[in-house]
């Protein structure tokens, strides 16, 4: 197998009878259309699993898909099939969108041997590769969660960042969004950023095709928003999806303090005891 984060449709082609790959559609509409339905009833990869961020989350809590429990992530993917010791693809329907957020999920949750299909279901599908339209039969397999604390900011930890800029924070939304000149697609959210934060806009880090860039062209993107890789990292964005991009990326260039602070800006553009800048970074 491979240690890389991602992999390629190639890679994921010669490997897709493997007994012990177990492959994911990850799903989320996006929040500018989030009645945009999923393309997995009508096709995926042969095989795959559908995984939706909004049903496999932390349900008690108001913010968006929050990261589950481990016990009740466990109990998701012992339904799914997915099992210890299996080797993780996941991939989504827009190229590089929802399926670093369940590559993240996973990572989250002790799970080290997943990856994320670079260009995703758009390059697979414009190779002709092989598709289906019949879930696969699942059969419950045994599964084992272990919260990585380290990997998850929650808004106290955030506060602590931020008083003693221990760590830097980088923000994947769009930067008008985090100027705060253009408005936030969810309602009731105020616009800007969290003080000290800078920003890296995520499709900075994608190819027109949706692949990621190569890793110099990600160290070039991280060092014009002025982040260094190999000093801590917390990434946010509108909800902690887009943010595992960011996360991602870092992991491909070797980065290893990171988290991802799981509320961003649902939470913090949406409380009054929060600071918010306007502008730029």
């Amino acid at each position: 197998m491979t240690d890389h984060p991602l992999v390629t449709t190639q890679w994921l082609a010669d490997h897709l009878s493997s007994p012990d790959l177990a492959v994911i559609n990850a799903w989320m509409p996006p929040v500018t259309t989030p009645d945009a339905p999923p393309v997995y009833p009508e096709a995926h990869i042969p095989g795959a699993v559908f995984f939706d961020i909004n049903e496999i989350c932390d349900k008690g809590s108001d913010l968006p898909h929050m990261l589950p429990a481990p016990h009740v992530f466990s109990s998701a993917m012992r339904k799914l099939g997915i099992g210890d010791g299996q080797t993780l693809v996941v991939y989504d329907d827009f190229g590089l969108y929802s399926a670093a957020r369940v590559w993240w999920t996973f990572r989250s949750l002790g799970v080290e041997r997943v990856h994320v299909l670079d260009g995703g279901f758009p390059k697979w599908r414009s190779e002709d590769r092989p598709v289906e339209d019949t879930e696969p039969l699942r059969v419950p397999s045994h599964f084992t969660s272990r919260l990585d604390h380290g990997a998850v900011a929650d808004i106290a930890h955030i506060r602590t960042v931020i008083a003693n800029g221990s760590r830097q924070i980088l923000d994947a939304r769009p930067s008008a969004r985090f100027a705060g000149t253009a408005p936030e697609p969810r309602a009731g959210l105020r616009g800007g950023h969290m003080p000290g934060a800078l920003n890296l806009p995520f499709t900075e880090l994608l190819e027109e095709d949706g692949t990621v860039r190569s890793a110099e062209g990600l160290k070039e993107a991280f060092a014009k928003a002025g982040i260094d890789p190999e000093k801590p990292v917390t990434t946010s964005c509108g909800s902690g999806v887009t943010a595992a991009i960011l996360t991602l990326a870092l992991t491909i260039l070797g980065a290893r303090d990171l988290s991802l602070y799981d509320g961003s800006w649902a939470e913090w553009g949406g409380r009054e005891d929060t600071d918010v800048i306007t502008g730029p970074a």
